[in-house]
């Protein structure tokens, strides 16, 4: 079922502007696809609800530079074909001024030529595997070298450096792989095992027995979606007790929520969101959050950065003078001055990548579920594409990059 939120979000009547001021003042249109219904929507409906509670906040305010935000949502339904088609949509029939779209790598880059080939914006809001070099795009999640790269040397040295993967296969498994490879080795590691395993798999025996057999001294477990998640409670009741990271794990798919201790014992993630931040900012927006959406299962990441994501956007258009061209946006980009404090504390967009720098948090889980922190960092710049070559502010190549595909010079 197709869902079309319109105009205001809570109540139209409470925020609508005069005839007089909309001829004056049209609404900015912003356009949203996230999975409403399907394999992942128990993790993506946050980022909806984010979306929506950014933008009934913006224009509670007095919208963006005097007009108010028109929030115009489709549910793509974990389908990529559907994704294009609401895409096309939203850009050629909606008119929109701005694009947040897609939970998954994969859905991301089902959108991203349609976006690439119009002047519109697009935020993709999840932490994902990094790479993208695009004008068109801002990420704003977390990315390898603010996750990967502080996770893994910290796992070799405390658990060991014998390391198996699992990860689901499709771009943000394969290439998260990749990573983990590469981090591996550099760090005098050895990876024993790897398997990348088709999305909609819910049954793990075979490899489970693998991992036993490989004897790795952790884990890396990239798995995605509801059916995947099972992983997490047939390993423990299959005898299999091993140390476990992840950069997405807990922030995102809340499995400490969802299953029974200790199913999620010694799982480690960095991230730059969890819902049990000890911070006074970050648990007054998560009073917000649940006062109006009482019956959420947990604030994960996706929703903060979906939330902190529309702030991003009204940041930007108020730089441009209350322009939505993405060329004087992209502009306002190049300065370094786009940053704003966001639950999770403060979050600048990077001009050469156009990706955020985050705060950024080492978490573990215990027996009985409970999130400690091991570690912690004011700050981390999204940092590899600008070293391997990425600028936007020169060239816009709309390429993805990997550490086995490196720009050509």
């Amino acid at each position: 079922m197709t869902v079309k939120l319109s105009a205001l979000l809570s109540g139209i009547a409470a925020f609508a502007i005069s005839a007089a001021q909309a001829a004056d003042k049209p609404p900015i249109k912003i356009g949203l696809l996230e999975d409403q219904s399907g394999e992942i929507a128990l993790f993506t409906l946050p980022k909806v609800r984010g979306t929506q509670l950014a933008v009934e906040e913006i224009n509670k305010a007095g919208g963006i530079a005097g007009r108010q935000l028109e929030l115009i949502a489709y549910d793509p339904q974990f389908d990529n074909s559907k994704f294009q088609e609401f895409t096309r949509r939203l850009l050629d029939k909606d008119k929109v001024d701005v694009l947040f779209a897609g939970a998954t790598s994969a859905s991301r880059e089902a959108v991203r030529p349609i976006v690439d080939n119009s002047d519109v914006l697009y935020f993709y809001t999840n932490q994902y595997e990094g790479g993208v070099c695009d004008g068109n795009m801002i990420g704003t999640g977390g990315l390898p070298e603010q996750q990967f790269s502080t996770l893994i040397p910290w796992m070799m040295e405390k658990y060991g450096k014998k390391v198996y993967i699992i990860a689901a296969d499709y771009n943000f498994g394969q290439i998260s792989a990749e990573w983990t490879r590469k981090l591996v080795t550099e760090n005098g590691g050895t990876i024993v095992g790897q398997e990348l395993i088709p999305l909609g798999v819910s049954q793990f025996g075979q490899t489970i027995q693998n991992i036993q057999k490989a004897k790795p001294d952790w884990l890396m477990t990239l798995v995605v979606g509801n059916s995947q998640s099972s992983f997490y409670e047939q390993a423990p009741a299959a005898g299999l007790k091993i140390p476990m990271g992840s950069s997405i794990t807990i922030g995102l798919a809340f499995e400490h929520k969802r299953f029974k201790p200790p199913a999620m014992e010694n799982m480690h993630v960095a991230m730059n969101w969890f819902e049990e931040l000890d911070d006074p900012k970050a648990k007054e927006f998560v009073a917000r959050w649940r006062a109006k959406f009482p019956n959420e299962t947990y604030v994960n990441d996706m929703g903060q950065n979906a939330y902190a994501a529309v702030y991003m956007y009204k940041k930007l258009v108020e730089m441009a003078g209350g322009s939505t061209k993405l060329a004087d946006i992209r502009k306002q980009i190049a300065t370094g001055k786009a940053c704003i404090d966001a639950p999770e504390g403060q979050i600048c967009i990077d001009p050469k990548s156009q990706h955020a720098a985050h705060r950024m948090w080492q978490i573990s889980v215990d027996a009985a579920h409970n999130v400690k922190t091991e570690r912690s960092w004011d700050r981390i710049e999204p940092y590899w594409l600008g070293q391997i070559g990425c600028d936007l502010t020169k060239d816009d190549p709309k390429e993805q990059y990997t550490p086995s595909n490196l720009p050509k010079k």
